[in-house]
């Protein structure tokens, strides 16, 4: 895509489709317990996953995967699951701008881990950016 780089193109895409998840889930939520509904949608997207696994034959990388790969996507899948569960009920509280604004927010979490425990910078363009996105989040859900 010219000098577009890739990975900011699929990082759009998932902004866009976060964006998609929560107006479609917050419609889905009126009458169905959020941890049935977070249950449904963690099937549907397992069947997806796996079809597009199989679809692309990569199946057959799995027994490659080391102890250590397979520690972290446990504990990546667990994180995610919760991280859904209390998404869901939230959202099924809250309104969807307030709740996806606060779930946003994990970008400063990912910032602050990713300097702890990945030696990633934290630069003052860094640091600016998250007083901004706080202040965004406030800024949204102030009554």
């Amino acid at each position: 895509m010219g000098n577009i780089p890739l990975w900011l193109v699929y990082a759009l895409l998932s902004a866009l489709f976060a964006a998609l998840t929560a107006i479609l889930a917050k419609a889905g939520l009126k009458d169905v317990n959020s941890d049935l509904a977070t249950a449904v949608r963690t099937a549907i997207v397992l069947l997806i996953t796996w079809g597009i696994v199989i679809y692309r034959n990569l199946i057959k990388d799995l027994p490659n995967l080391s102890k250590n790969t397979w520690l972290f996507l446990v504990l990546s899948a667990i994180a995610t699951g919760l991280s859904w569960l209390f998404y869901y009920k939230a959202l099924q509280m809250g309104k969807a701008s307030e709740v996806s604004a606060i779930d946003r927010g994990s970008i400063v979490f990912v910032i602050l881990l990713s300097f702890l425990f990945l030696k990633e910078p934290l630069t003052p363009k860094i640091i600016g950016g998250v007083v901004l996105i706080v202040i965004g989040m406030l800024i949204v859900i102030w009554k």
